[in-house]
């Protein structure tokens, strides 16, 4: 798989994650624990993005 490709899905699964977030957020009996972990899921994605767009640049 190629870098852009893999940024790709990763921002791809990042997008997905908010959505996910935003759909819990709006239920009131929403699992805090749940959202919690989609945001953990949510940053991890994200700091991979910033790691892979910076090995790129160099």
């Amino acid at each position: 798989m190629s870098i852009q490709s893999h940024l790709s899905e990763l921002e791809r699964r990042h997008a997905s994650l908010e959505k996910e977030i935003a759909v819990a957020s709006l239920h009131p009996s929403a699992d805090s624990l749940e959202i919690a972990e989609l945001k953990r899921r949510k940053l991890q994605i994200k700091d991979e993005i910033a790691k892979l767009k910076t090995e790129t640049r160099h």
